[in-house]
């Protein structure tokens, strides 16, 4: 079977990684001309993640390329504390920097895998056999199966479902950006948070990167998300003025190679396929903020070739028994994420004050982790079968 892969981010590389033990032929088509470095850390927790890349083999060189804040603290435009937020509020059992965990996905599956990067898919034509794919630069191909795991804004969902199929994207009304910073003496494996209302400003020392960011709440903007340059004069424009080290964040913004922009959205859809045409990751449901995103899909990779294993190649039935597990997992998710925008950005003084009143309460508290404990259990709210596909050795 020839399976082509829209997507070299996460969902994509590693569904790529079982569908080749299965035999599968994998093509994975990247529009950006090299992995993206960088990125902000991402965390896995539970039996679920840890289960599913324990069974990829990769679980020990992720653990060897962990990386941790030990807390927050909330700063006034002084610098002075108001709150502290510690790792048990905020962090998974494994954390990985985004480029990071792509490099490893990567580097486990270039040899058996054909990564053709610095393309893209321009149209898809289905039959009952096959799917012909036009590409933007290489020559028309064709594949069995065609797998969009390239973001909430999928263009291969836009290709095979069409504007009444492509779902509903709901805006969460905050819009942020990460990139690398000079690192700052004194912070030593921790954070620092500013918040005027609607806006916040952030540094983290992981050791060996420093990342700043910048969040800020709004109405959906006319904004291009291919537009860098854009993203970076919006940045400029909303958070000009303010104080405390925001300045020197947006200095650093302008020269930094890893700058990444997005807005928090959910999505929502009627079904993950069309045909022989399946959506994986945030193509088929982005769960907004709240850190549950990497882990669903890679959950998602794995329960998708698993079907596709199970069924024998049946698409159909694959697809559909994909779709049925995967979607009330996708829904807990979205609920847990409901509400993480106004916690991130509070849009008052008051929601701020309360904000902070509230950790200074919690921290003399003795059960500190009792949000790493919800969020846990969302993310064990999954049942892993027992696929025919073997664990994979590193």
């Amino acid at each position: 079977m020839d399976a082509l892969i829209s997507g070299g981010g996460i969902a994509g590389p590693a569904l790529a990684r079982w569908l080749c033990r299965t035999g599968c032929r994998v093509t994975v088509v990247e529009r950006a001309p090299a992995l993206r470095p960088g990125g902000q850390a991402v965390d896995f927790r539970g039996r679920a993640h840890l289960g599913v890349l324990e069974r990829m083999g990769l679980l020990e060189e992720i653990r060897r390329r962990r990386t941790r804040i030990d807390g927050v603290t909330f700063v006034d435009a002084a610098g002075r504390p108001r709150a502290h937020m510690s790792a048990a509020f905020m962090s998974g059992e494994l954390e990985i920097f985004r480029g990071d965990l792509s490099r490893i996905l990567y580097e486990a599956t270039r040899d058996d895998v054909e990564y053709v990067f610095d393309d893209s898919i321009t149209s898809l034509a289905q039959t009952s056999e096959r799917v012909r794919v036009t590409f933007e630069r290489g020559a028309s191909r064709g594949f069995d199966l065609v797998v969009g795991a390239d973001g909430i804004r999928s263009a291969v969902r836009g290709l095979a479902f069409g504007p009444d199929g492509a779902g509903e994207l709901r805006h969460l009304g905050l819009y942020g950006a990460s990139f690398s910073v000079p690192a700052r003496p004194g912070l030593r494996g921790r954070g620092l948070m500013f918040s005027v209302p609607g806006k916040c400003a952030g540094v983290y020392d992981y050791g060996d990167r420093t990342v700043g960011t910048l969040d800020f709440a709004s109405p959906v903007l006319d904004v291009d998300h291919r537009d860098p340059a854009a993203q970076r004069r919006l940045l400029s424009g909303v958070f000009a003025g303010e104080g405390w080290h925001v300045p020197e964040l947006l200095e650093a913004m302008e020269r930094a190679p890893d700058f990444f922009f997005d807005s928090a959205a959910q999505l929502r859809l009627e079904r993950y396929s069309a045909g022989r045409v399946v959506l994986l990751g945030d193509a088929a449901h982005g769960p907004g903020p709240g850190g549950m995103g990497t882990g669903l899909a890679v959950v998602g990779a794995y329960v998708l070739a698993g079907e596709l294993a199970a069924a024998r190649g049946d698409h159909r039935t694959a697809f559909a028994r994909y779709e049925r597990r995967m979607r009330p997992y996708a829904a807990a998710c979205q609920k847990q994420a409901e509400g993480a925008d106004r916690f991130l950005v509070p849009r008052k003084r008051s929601q701020i004050r309360m904000r902070d009143l509230s950790f200074r309460m919690l921290s003399h508290l003795s059960g500190k982790g009792i949000i790493n404990r919800m969020t846990t259990k969302v993310a064990d709210s999954i049942a892993l079968e027992d696929y025919p596909l073997g664990l994979v050795r590193g």
